[in-house]
């Protein structure tokens, strides 16, 4: 699988982007604010139908248009696929493969997995729980469709429940009739999704902590723990006994919204004790497992997308990623460097094809 052209239209800073790629290594140099990311979101929107940066479609039409598209010539299975994404301020963003609309975006999630890895990967340490529960749930929608619908599903009846615990609160009456229909549902779904979430951390936990020694050369133990309150054997009786405490609030205090992932190095939280090199290599081999796991699914290689990688890495690890990316343990490679000469340096050493395109001001120009 691989992604052989992409037209960008008045998509953030680009006005009328075409580009042709390399099914190995494409390069985007420039400098910072030149571009070079929204390339990379525009993949990621033909991928997963959203962008990786905002969390509003309408903040990424460009200023003083009223739409963006996205078109991307694939390869998948030896068979051609055109995906398009359109956006239109004011109505609902489409997706369309091979000139067929579909009716839910879901529906789409999936059939090109890809990888990213960006500079602000390492929220996923600093950050709160929101963020380690959508990387884990970005991963689950692109491997089981099920899981998508069954959690998209979930959301619809857990914003459904809070609306009327609000309402609850401000009429003063009370249907605890309607309230348990949505309390049944919320509990089936996050009993389901959460041992989906726990059989894949048994998929992680070795690749991970393989990848871990190979990009850090440490031998330092690393390790997740699922944090959920769905898998109790009293679940049932533990979501009731919150419902005191949700009239309260005017919120749902029990499901798998509430999870939570601890990353960690020996027995402790690598958020206190790991140095920045040790949190760095933890997400890049985080990603990498993710990278393994697709593969081992999908039976192709993701797309992988590296966004400013090299300023974000040491010499040792910079060399360690070179290594896994010349043994050809990668397929597609899109990457980002804000310094030209570093780029020809690294990349030209390696016995891969390499695409390079200069990047100035939503301008791309590709070097002969």
């Amino acid at each position: 699988m691989y992604l052989k052209s992409l037209e960008l239209l008045q998509f953030k800073n680009h006005e009328k982007t075409r580009l042709d790629f390399s099914p190995q290594i494409n390069c985007f140099m420039g400098l910072n604010g030149s571009g070079k990311t929204n390339i990379l979101d525009g993949i990621h929107y033909l991928s997963l139908t959203k962008s990786a940066v905002q969390s509003s479609d309408s903040l990424n039409v460009q200023h003083d248009r009223d739409f963006f598209a996205i078109k991307g010539q694939f390869e998948i299975d030896q068979k051609p696929l055109e995906v398009r994404c359109t956006f239109e301020l004011g109505k609902k963003k489409q997706i369309w493969q091979n000139g067929k609309a579909l009716d839910k975006t879901a529906d789409h999630v999936g059939l090109i997995p890809l990888v990213l890895i960006a500079p602000d990967d390492t929220e996923l340490i600093k950050g709160g729980s929101e963020g380690r529960r959508k990387f884990f749930d970005g991963l689950l929608s692109q491997l089981d469709r099920t899981y998508l619908n069954q959690l998209i599903r979930y959301h619809h009846f857990l914003k459904q429940r809070n609306a009327l615990l609000k309402q609850f609160a401000e009429t003063g009456r009370r249907d605890f009739t309607l309230l348990e229909g949505y309390d049944e549902e919320l509990i089936q779904l996050s009993q389901i999704l959460a041992q989906r979430r726990a059989e894949l951390m048994q998929q992680v936990a070795p690749l991970l902590q393989s990848h871990y020694e190979e990009i850090s050369q440490g031998q330092e133990k690393v390790s997740i723990i699922y944090e959920t309150e769905a898998l109790r054997d009293d679940f049932r009786e533990y979501f009731f006994s919150l419902k005191k405490k949700d009239l309260i609030t005017k919120n749902s205090n029990a499901g798998i919204h509430k999870d939570d992932y601890s990353f960690l190095i020996g027995e402790h939280p690598i958020r206190k004790i790991g140095s920045q090199g040790q949190q760095k290599s933890f997400i890049i081999a985080l990603k990498l497992a993710q990278f393994q796991i697709f593969e081992q699914a999908k039976g192709e290689k993701p797309l992988l997308l590296l966004d400013d990688i090299f300023d974000k890495l040491d010499d040792t690890r910079i060399a360690q990623m070179m290594q896994l990316i010349s043994r050809h343990t990668f397929g597609q490679i899109f990457l980002t460097d804000a310094r030209p000469e570093r780029s020809h340096a690294i990349l030209t050493e390696l016995d891969s094809e390499v695409f390079f395109f200069g990047v100035e001001k939503g301008k791309v120009n590709p070097e002969q």
